[in-house]
């Protein structure tokens, strides 16, 4: 038989290995040389690493009556005193005293120095109804503790006026609920600490995904990519390796540091997987995006405001990724929060689909 003219062989790869593993390796190498990246990943780790501290310190600015060691002192006038006084008894970290005028008060609060009088309430009654007054520092951090405070008399006076009033109407209205007595730490800690430890390298994640592909096309590097060989789809999926990987791995650390600081979290298997689902989803709708919209700040303009408008949506439903999380982590999910973990896994299975489509249609060498 006569020579014939064989077609060129496709190279073979390195060892039998994936190209996607082949191109997240490459991304993950890359993706060490980011400082930005770094710099988050740094900041997440600090949080979740200090979460105890932090706990006590941000809940302190916003409910400082929990603080051990902290009072403050309010200076009380007027002709409803009294009812005032009570009301103040029934408020952690609050010292109320009588004066008998308004100028006494105020001349106490002015000599801070002397007397320690933080703030000065005038409670008068005008027409059967209390009018109240507050006087607190101006322009300090003292303020913003010294106003949740009186904050949190005013209303345990209204609660008592009208527990005392309802005695006096004809008809009896209905009982008040009982106060809620939960420490604002565990509120915190499930409602906003975790969810951001969560979601955050979610949101990063997509994010790099977007500027991932849109490097790579405002190189030119893309077609260099598929020399290797390698298709469109591979690089594709191996950036998106990369990029929804590293979340779940970095939730699981993260829940790793909030148990070694006391924070116990519950169903993390289930946690991980709403995790790495919604990373999948996100990486997916940025890579898309990028694939569409090739310029790098058009790109990420575009996820940046759809993420806004889905994550913001999903805070209106009952039972959204943030409320099924913090549900989950206190073992109090119910059958509505496994259903919402459930329909992100199924929505992130079909944006991936859906992307892979989108990459077959499309021609590298247009891009």
């Amino acid at each position: 038989m006569g020579d014939s003219e064989k077609p060129p062989r496709r190279p073979p790869r390195d060892g039998g290995t994936d190209p996607r593993l082949t191109i997240a390796r490459r991304e993950f190498g890359s993706l060490r040389k980011e400082k930005t990246i770094l710099l988050a990943l740094a900041l997440q780790l600090f949080i979740a690493a200090f979460s105890s501290f932090l706990v006590v310190g941000l809940v302190s600015l916003y409910d400082p009556g929990q603080v051990d060691g902290y009072e403050v002192d309010v200076a009380v006038a007027g002709d409803a005193s009294e009812e005032l006084i009570d009301a103040a008894r029934e408020v952690r970290g609050v010292d109320a005293q009588f004066y008998r005028s308004e100028e006494t008060a105020m001349r106490a609060f002015h000599e801070y120095e002397a007397t320690g009088i933080d703030a000065v309430v005038i409670a008068e009654t005008r027409d059967e109804r209390v009018f109240v007054r507050a006087v607190a520092p101006d322009s300090n951090v003292q303020t913003t503790i010294v106003v949740v405070q009186l904050r949190d008399v005013v209303r345990s006076l209204e609660r008592q006026e009208r527990t005392d009033r309802a005695a006096h109407l004809d008809a009896q209205p209905l009982e008040l609920p009982p106060e809620a007595s939960s420490s604002p730490y565990f509120g915190f800690t499930y409602t906003v600490l975790l969810p951001l430890l969560l979601f955050l390298p979610v949101f990063i994640a997509g994010s790099v995904a977007v500027d991932s592909v849109t490097e790579e096309i405002e190189r030119g590097t893309l077609e260099l990519l598929r020399v290797a060989p390698l298709s469109l789809t591979d690089v594709v999926d191996g950036k998106l390796l990369t990029a929804a990987g590293l979340a779940p791995v970095q939730a699981a650390l993260w829940i790793g540091l909030l148990e070694l600081n006391g924070t116990s979290v519950a169903n993390v298997p289930a946690l991980l997987a709403l995790v790495a689902a919604l990373a999948l989803l996100i990486c997916g709708l940025g890579a898309a995006l990028a694939l569409l919209s090739p310029e790098r700040r058009a790109a990420q303009f575009l996820y940046s405001v759809g993420v806004l408008l889905v994550f913001g949506g999903t805070t209106l439903l009952p039972n959204g990724p943030i409320t099924a999380a913090a549900r989950l982590a206190i073992d109090s999910a119910g059958r509505a929060d496994y259903v919402a973990v459930a329909a992100v896994v199924v929505a992130s299975v079909v944006v991936y689909g859906a992307l892979r489509r989108l990459v077959g249609g499309l021609d590298a060498d247009d891009l």
